[in-house]
């Protein structure tokens, strides 16, 4: 990894946690801002494991198989964007009818 795709990477980290922030997660950080151990890109999501990517070019199958590696018992999610693009995220459709369900079932309440 270059110089120069790595303070990408740290920049979208960066972005990422702040969005997390704007949405009311306030104690989203880069996650090896601190630690500068390998793990979690971006935490202060309870129960999610985040896997940043900020490139023009996405594998996003090699980016989830990454997060759900390294995820354990959390909810493995890649939030990525391109320049110019909106974040998105992608998760395993397993998980997400898990939270759709969940939604659904507060709705009916």
């Amino acid at each position: 990894m270059t110089i120069n795709s790595r303070n990408k990477g740290k920049r979208g980290e960066l972005e990422f946690a702040k969005l997390c922030q704007k949405q009311g997660y306030t104690d989203s950080r880069r996650g090896q801002q601190y630690s500068g151990i390998e793990g979690e890109d971006v935490v202060g999501l309870p129960g999610i494991h985040v896997e940043v990517k900020r490139v023009e070019s996405l594998n996003i199958e090699k980016a989830l198989q990454q997060a759900i590696r390294d995820a354990g018992d959390l909810i493995p999610i890649v939030a990525h964007r391109k320049n110019r693009e909106d974040w998105k995220v992608t998760m395993p459709a397993a998980f997400w009818f898990e939270l759709y369900k969940a939604w659904e079932e507060k709705q009916n309440d």
